[in-house]
């Protein structure tokens, strides 16, 4: 099983992440990890905590001489502006904190952020408890982890890109195929340039408004084999698995495997993926189209698994909507806490690291093995069997 864990608050010391189910001797380092985290930072629309971090993962453990021991890889990534909260995130008591304006509760609450459940639900009476947690900082723990994710996959052949399909009312008409390294050189991670101009002006006037603004973002995986999840337990259909990582995402509101809502209203000969006839025994199994996003029956099918999640405006806005005090229940504005305009380009990232967890997830659950040598052994051995049972076999 490949699961991680994540710790720390926005404005702590720093996150912590620990992966666990990855086989020994697969090379990996930090300079690998520290590409994504740098991909998760640009975007047009980010506020000035990009301006403050520059991410990179510290690795402490399961990894000796560049090569993972099999053991859990612990991680540390260290938050830069720890130093202007100290005292406000100190582990210990710090007694009268005096003018310290970091260091005084929170009680105004923000509507749609975790601020009213997770105080009432732990019984908090400061916001900041909640909202240090909550905070998408957490997200660049997530892309840390899903980089070791990605590495696993990569020794399979198995590739993720993402790109931005719609910021507000602007919508992306992607071409075939896409250019994957003009959508890292977007400013929006959006591969139709026309559309790339009219997202940045769209965010610019989000922007002049003290507003924010949401958009979708679809993640594709390549060289998927077929097999991967399971339709005889709810819990291991792979689409459901996917869709749940993807839903764990800060402000994500809404996830589809393929074209999803698009072919509701369509009749069944105009959805499904016709099957050709196979004529090579290293590519059997193709389908015409991919309308199924890669899966059948909580499994993946063999053509690339692709995802599509959407992402609400940000509920942190510099003109605060009227909201209630956490003391007293009366009318006030929304705290604010300094922000983004836009998170949808970096949203591609961190949707590609979790959807590369739950595929190394399954990869393993499917492949097994303590180290990538029997791990590719299992892969190899079970490819040779996949295709037509009289003819191939």
């Amino acid at each position: 099983m490949v699961r991680f864990f994540t710790a720390g608050e926005s404005h702590g010391q720093g996150l912590v992440i620990i992966v666990e189910g990855i086989p020994a001797n697969l090379e990996i380092g930090e300079d690998y990890i520290a590409t994504h985290l740098a991909r998760r930072q640009r975007g047009y629309g980010r506020g000035g905590r990009m301006l403050i971090e520059q991410d990179r993962a510290h690795i402490l453990s399961g990894v000796r001489h560049g090569y993972t021991l099999g053991s859990p890889i612990g991680m540390t990534l260290e938050n830069k502006d720890w130093v202007n909260w100290e005292t406000a995130m100190a582990v210990e008591p710090v007694g009268d904190t005096g003018d310290d304006e970091r260091s005084r509760r929170v009680t105004r609450i923000r509507p749609g952020h975790a601020d009213l459940p997770g105080t009432m639900k732990y019984g908090f009476d400061d916001v900041r408890n909640v909202l240090e947690r909550a905070s998408a900082r957490e997200t660049a723990a997530r892309v840390a982890a899903g980089a070791v994710g990605m590495r696993l996959l990569e020794e399979f052949g198995i590739k993720l890109h993402s790109h931005v399909l719609s910021i507000g009312e602007v919508t992306a008409t992607p071409p075939d195929p896409i250019d994957w390294d003009a959508v890292e050189e977007s400013p929006v991670r959006c591969s139709d340039a026309a559309a790339a101009t009219l997202m940045m002006a769209e965010i610019d006037a989000a922007k002049e408004a003290g507003d924010t603004v949401g958009g979708t973002v679809e993640v594709i995986a390549e060289n998927v084999p077929i097999g991967l999840g399971s339709h005889v337990h709810w819990d291991r259909k792979i689409d459901g698995r996917v869709a749940q990582a993807l839903m764990s995402i800060n402000a994500v509101k809404a996830v589809s495997i393929g074209p999803g809502w698009d072919i509701i209203s369509r009749r069944g000969s105009q959805v499904h993926d016709v099957i050709e006839p196979v004529t090579n025994p290293d590519h059997p199994w193709q389908r015409k189209t991919n309308r199924a996003g890669g899966t059948e029956g909580g499994m993946t099918d063999g053509m690339p698994l692709v995802a599509r999640f959407a992402i609400k405006p940000i509920a942190t806005i510099a003109n605060p909507l009227p909201s209630v005090d956490l003391d007293t229940g009366d009318l006030v504005q929304a705290h604010y806490e300094r922000s983004d305009v836009c998170q949808v380009p970096p949203a591609g990232v961190i949707g590609e690291a979790m959807v590369a967890l739950i595929l190394a997830d399954a990869f393993m659950e499917k492949f097994g093995g303590d180290s990538i040598q029997e791990t590719r052994h299992n892969y190899e051995g079970y490819m040779k069997t996949v295709g037509p049972r009289k003819r191939y076999q």
